[in-house]
């Protein structure tokens, strides 16, 4: 009959990954003739539980460089965005409630669509996230109960090396004070 043995440990218990896009927009005070780049710096993010959804609530900074002026002049704008993203979670009947919530960058926001329009500059903002949620669960294992054989330890002294040993030269300590 086999002994079993449950073992309590924190592991992944529900995992996952969502890509959003969301278009935004800024006026800025000149006609924009051409957009010469947009990047996104600043990411922040953290991720809160209600039931089988995670609200995640982060920010990042939007820098459009532009120009105007029949492409004379150059301007950058520079917008803050906050978001707020629900992702659903399968629920599962074992969970405690006190799981700890993991969310990652998978893909930073990038903007991958600016266009022109009068004064305003529409823009669409791409990112991904992954979230991990981590909680205690049991793991059953087969438990061996009996004990391994002991190794027989075998010393090399033999009569020999043993009288070898036993014979010091007084000689040798007192040549080398």
């Amino acid at each position: 009959m086999a002994n079993y043995r449950e073992i309590v440990t924190k592991a992944v218990i529900a995992k996952g990954k969502k890509l959003f896009t969301s278009d935004n927009s800024v006026v800025v005070s000149n006609n924009p003739s051409t957009i010469l780049g947009c990047w996104v710096i600043n990411h922040n993010f953290n991720g809160v539980r209600n039931g089988d959804r995670i609200t995640i609530s982060g920010s990042y900074d939007v820098n459009i460089w532009y120009s105007y002026d029949n492409d004379t002049k150059t301007e950058v704008v520079r917008e803050t965005n906050s978001y707020q993203e629900v992702v659903n979670m399968r629920s599962r009947e074992d969970e405690t409630g006190d799981e700890e919530i993991i969310v990652r960058s998978l893909k930073q926001p990038n903007c991958v669509k600016v266009d022109i329009s009068g004064n305003r500059i529409d823009y669409t903002i791409e990112k991904e996230l992954g979230i991990e949620l981590v909680g205690d669960v049991k793991v059953k294992i087969e438990a061996n109960l009996e004990e391994d054989p002991w190794d027989e330890i075998v010393e090399d002294n033999t009569e020999e090396v043993i009288e070898q040993i036993d014979e010091v030269k007084e000689e040798f300590i007192e040549e080398n004070l």
